[in-house]
């Protein structure tokens, strides 16, 4: 049975510092990905050639493409916005947990029908499931 080693490790930087240049590195990745890809182009490859050099499926490659005929380098560059706003807000969801309060065996249903109801929102049963989870519910299926 081999010992355990333990290593030092010099902290030169912060480990938030750290993980925010791997996070840079990593975009670093994807914009050479497309790089490869527009150099592909350039050099006369097909679309679909290039594509397939890189693994990439046919809408991204004609999205890239687009990004670069209009910006160039800089449409390459991903742009994380964090998707898209919750249909909820944090003092609805709030709210909703204390309407769930009233009862304990709550289907489904019946929760998506009253955050229909109460705030005009539709949601999916699976998104209904996640705000339960989220709120610490657990949702009848009978």
């Amino acid at each position: 049975m081999g010992r355990n080693r333990e290593y030092h490790v010099a902290k030169k930087i912060s480990f938030g510092d750290l993980e925010k240049t791997i996070k840079g590195k990593e975009k670093e990745l994807r914009v050479l990905k497309r790089l490869y890809f527009i150099r592909f182009l350039y050099q006369g490859c097909v679309i679909e050639e290039a594509s397939e050099n890189l693994g990439i499926t046919m809408p991204t490659a004609y999205e890239w493409l687009k990004r670069w005929n209009k910006s160039g380098y800089g449409g390459l560059v991903p742009n994380f916005n964090g998707g898209p706003k919750p249909k909820l807000s944090e003092e609805e969801i709030e709210t909703l947990k204390n309407l769930l309060k009233h009862k304990d065996d709550w289907k489904l249903k019946e929760v998506r029908k009253l955050i229909k109801e109460q705030f005009g929102v539709e949601h999916s049963e699976m998104h209904v499931l996640r705000i339960m989870v989220k709120l610490k519910q657990s949702p009848q299926y009978t």
